[in-house]
């Protein structure tokens, strides 16, 4: 991992609960073994710990360190692939319901903050905008999809429309969804260890798992400690390295960066989103953005594969957010960090099971705010003999990327292409 991925957040800064756990320590026996403390790790916990299963939960670092600490908030619809790739796999009434499950991935967080006091910052609203004028009928394509498959609450807001929206002129229209939105993902987070523990569940920070067994009984075995168990859940994600030989190239980390302004007042903020909604351009390369709940401006985007991190984070995102707020060109950069998110080939989330006993979930591949925690959910009701939803995602193959050793610079070469691609189109 790159310096700058240890570089303090906006979030760890803002975060409302501390929660500490010991490193595991010696041998102990588990129902279910979890190697990952975030979104679909801590999800599974929760669910198997309120169902009575004594969950025992592994974490290399702390608490959401990875990418559900890190990442930029926004709670998304659907699947970054789109529903097309998903219906040549499973069919248009198996990919519906597929849609249907990202949907609930959504409602699960709400329910979820309502139900543990998680106090996350949830809000909703969401504008996919356009950086060039004919792209307006792919959000025509995009907002007709969403009405087939019985999504609504979107609305298609031309340049002038938007521009009332927000303080910039460099777009040419926009999605706006109704039930898509943002929250503080660290807070989040920590709700749900808070959520587990409470429920039963044992989390044991800094705690790496250095050699795993993925038989039908498993173990996760770290420098000071074991955990057998009857089964196992493998929910490390971007991070979890060449730790599980069988699941090697399946997904490729990739790093994303976010700043946060200092506070700009309530009015300077809501000059720049007048609504308080998240937004993104529709490019491959995405920008994000958001307010925070203390009037800060939240900048993400400039994704990288090539491992290495730029010097001086905040500047080198600066222009990023200039080119599409200029009036933020002399506002203090208070935080930069970043953190790698977990992509797949198809950009389709890849789960499965690697024994009768073992299952993993990773590759959420930018819109794991909502899904990761929909997927452990789901890899929590298989182990309890409720496996039909999860079956279903799980049918959906996924190829390894190419490459070997050269996959990296392969990567990064696509990368270039891709932002010369979203220049021109």
């Amino acid at each position: 991992m790159t310096a700058s991925l240890s570089l303090p957040s906006y979030y760890q800064a803002t975060a409302n609960r501390k929660i500490s756990t010991t490193p595991l320590m010696g041998d102990v026996k588990a129902d279910v073994c979890v190697i990952g403390a975030g979104y679909t790790g801590l999800s599974a916990a929760l669910e198997l710990a309120q169902a009575g299963f004594k969950v025992v939960v592994l974490e290399a670092e702390a608490i959401g360190f990875g990418a559900s600490g890190r990442n930029g908030g926004q709670i998304c619809t659907g699947f970054s692939s789109g529903q097309g790739k998903i219906e040549a796999q499973l069919g248009k009434a198996d990919a519906k319901r597929a849609f249907g499950l990202a949907e609930e991935a959504k409602q699960l967080i709400v329910d979820r903050a309502a139900k543990h006091k998680i106090d996350c910052d949830i809000r909703w609203g969401y504008l996919h905008c356009i950086p060039k004028a004919h792209q307006f009928n792919h959000l025509q394509e995009w907002h007709d999809e969403y009405e087939a498959l019985g999504y609504g609450g979107n609305t298609l807001l031309t340049k002038d429309e938007l521009e009332q929206k927000l303080g910039t002129t460099i777009y040419h229209g926009a999605l706006r969804e109704s039930h898509a939105g943002h929250m503080h993902p660290l807070n989040y987070c920590l709700g749900l260890a808070d959520a587990a523990i409470k429920a039963g569940a044992v989390i044991h920070e800094h705690s790496r798992v250095i050699e795993v067994s993925t038989g039908s009984s498993p173990w996760a075995r770290t420098d000071k400690g074991k955990v057998s168990a009857k089964f196992m859940i493998i929910g490390g994600n971007a991070y979890l390295g060449n730790l599980v030989k069988p699941l090697e190239g399946h997904v490729m980390p990739v790093a994303s960066y976010i700043i946060a302004t200092e506070p700009l007042g309530e009015d300077r903020a809501k000059a720049l989103i007048a609504d308080n909604e998240a937004v993104a351009n529709t490019n491959f390369i995405v920008d994000y953005y958001r307010r925070s709940a203390d009037h800060r401006m939240l900048f993400g985007g400039r994704a990288s594969y090539s491992g290495r991190t730029p010097a001086a984070l905040g500047e080198y995102m600066r222009p990023r957010m200039t080119s599409v707020f200029p009036q933020l060109k002399d506002v203090k950069i208070d935080y930069a960090w970043g953190g790698n998110i977990a992509i797949t080939s198809n950009r389709i989330p890849d789960c499965g099971r690697l024994s009768p006993t073992v299952y993993y979930a990773h590759g959420y591949s930018g819109q794991g705010v909502a899904l990761a925690g929909m997927y452990g959910k789901l890899m929590a009701e298989a182990v309890r003999g409720q496996a039909e939803r999860f079956d279903l995602l799980a049918k959906i193959k996924h190829l390894p990327f190419p490459g070997g050793k050269l996959r990296t610079p392969l990567l990064v070469a696509a990368m270039a292409y891709y932002r010369i691609r979203d220049a021109l189109s």
